[in-house]
């Protein structure tokens, strides 16, 4: 699993990266100001939890446990939903896809509840 949230954290920052530049330079004129800050918010977002991705790998190389596992499954969801739901609504108008971002936002919560519990059980989750 380290590798595997290690090389999706990567990935994740690589894609936001991207998104980012294309908001910055093709969707500022084409979209209004408030569905330019919804996009961004979606960039932003998917960054942070790029990064929480490679920390969780990092964790869970040094201090494996059931919860640091979680937390990386956590954030993965969180990004597609979050992320995703924003990015679609955004580009396409689709609204009703705004009713599906909290369940993003919820899954990325949880995943920092995890890594919270696992870092004070310890190692064996004792």
């Amino acid at each position: 699993m380290v590798r595997f949230f290690f090389g999706l954290g990567a990935l994740f920052a690589f894609i936001a990266v991207g998104a980012g530049a294309f908001g910055a330079h093709l969707l500022r004129t084409r979209l209004d100001q408030r569905l330019l800050e919804v996009f961004e918010t979606a960039v932003r977002y998917q960054m942070y939890h790029a990064l929480a991705l490679l920390a969780v790998a990092w964790y869970a190389s040094r201090f494996p446990h059931p919860l640091v596992n979680a937390a990386g499954w956590l954030f993965v969801t969180g990004i597609v939903v979050f992320s995703g739901s924003l990015y679609i609504l955004t580009l396409t108008g689709v609204r009703w896809l705004g009713a599906v971002t909290p369940i993003g936002g919820t899954a990325l919560i949880a995943g920092w509840a995890c890594l919270v519990l696992a870092s004070f059980l310890g190692r064996n989750g004792s």
